[in-house]
């Protein structure tokens, strides 16, 4: 009796440690089975979600941007903007201000300055060339008004790009300073580089639509922070109008309208003025200003681009100008 006892014992613990070995193997498997899971699918949620923030933080440059509801600018018609202090370059707000952008005549910036810092004298006169009119004609390039061959002073073709924002003045100055466009365009992006302008590359003078010309809003403040420390550029960029010298093409000359100006109901602001600007627009690029305001006695730059609508529309970009100016 007391044999059979104990070989049921032993049956019983050989039982129990082989349930025991089971249960632990099918922990094991289960465990096993979840690790692989996690890692597969976690690594599946991280790449999601590294995507996203790839596609998402680039367009978020400060803390300003996180939350479009505050601030001056706030509400705007333009996806991109950037609001600077004009005499420091530090940036005050900015909304997708690091995107790429189409910078279209906001480009001509660039243009001038390069037209004002290798030229001595503004006052000497050329004739204007002509191979480049007809070109400019197909692309339905804006024009100053100027004509094949005509005897032009050089201080007109500077006003001539910065207020009607003409492409013949762009490419007269680009073939006399560097003998061609081409050569220009170089000129343009090596001085890109030395303003620090980090994600601008120039294709035209003019700022027609190339896949490859592109720019940022921040990058197009940092760069009229810059212009206007030149007395030259400052002059024409404020300037509301301008009349050029008698030609035989035009014996009294003809009277240039700043493209921003003219859309605006008087300059004043709260407590200030808005002082110049410079518009830009093709269908790719949207109506886009780089403007200058003073405010309290302070000066700022504001940059906005990709509003819809274009030149039959309503002016947009200027509405936000003014909007941001009166918020300050």
């Amino acid at each position: 009796m007391g044999k059979n006892v104990d070989g049921r014992i032993r049956s019983r613990r050989r039982r129990a440690r082989r349930r025991r070995r089971r249960n632990y193997q099918r922990r094991m498997l289960f465990l096993t089975a979840m690790a692989v899971l996690l890692a597969f699918f976690g690594e599946k949620v991280w790449s999601a979600s590294e995507n996203m923030r790839q596609r998402t933080w680039p367009e978020l440059e400060s803390a300003q941007d996180i939350d479009r509801g505050r601030g001056a600018l706030r509400n705007l018609n333009s996806p991109n903007a950037v609001l600077m202090d004009a005499e420091t370059g530090d940036i005050l707000e900015g909304y997708h201000s690091g995107k790429r952008i189409y910078p279209a005549s906001l480009t001509k910036i660039m243009t001038a300055v390069l037209a004002v810092e290798y030229t001595e004298d503004m006052e000497e006169v050329i004739t204007l060339p002509s191979g480049f009119f007809q070109k400019l004609y197909g692309e339905n390039a804006s024009m100053a008004g100027f004509e094949p061959g005509e005897q032009v002073r050089l201080k007109d073709l500077l006003y001539g790009i910065l207020l009607p924002s003409g492409a013949e003045c762009c490419l007269a100055f680009a073939e006399r300073i560097a003998g061609s466009e081409e050569e220009f365009v170089s000129l343009m992006n090596e001085k890109a580089k030395e303003l620090g302008m980090k994600d601008t590359r120039f294709c035209n003078s003019t700022g027609l639509h190339e896949e490859g010309h592109y720019s940022t809003a921040e990058d197009i403040a940092v760069l009229l922070q810059y212009a206007l420390k030149n007395d030259r550029f400052r002059e024409a960029f404020t300037s509301e109008s301008y009349h050029t010298m008698s030609s035989e093409t035009h014996p009294e000359g003809f009277t240039f309208t700043s493209s921003m100006f003219r859309h605006l109901d008087g300059t004043e602001i709260s407590d200030g003025k808005i002082l110049g600007g410079k518009t830009g627009y093709t269908p790719e690029a949207g109506l886009c200003l780089a403007s200058l305001a003073v405010v309290s006695e302070k000066e700022y730059i504001l940059v906005t681009a990709g509003a819809e609508g274009n030149h039959e529309t309503e002016p947009y970009h200027v509405m936000d100008a003014v909007n941001v100016y009166n918020r300050l």
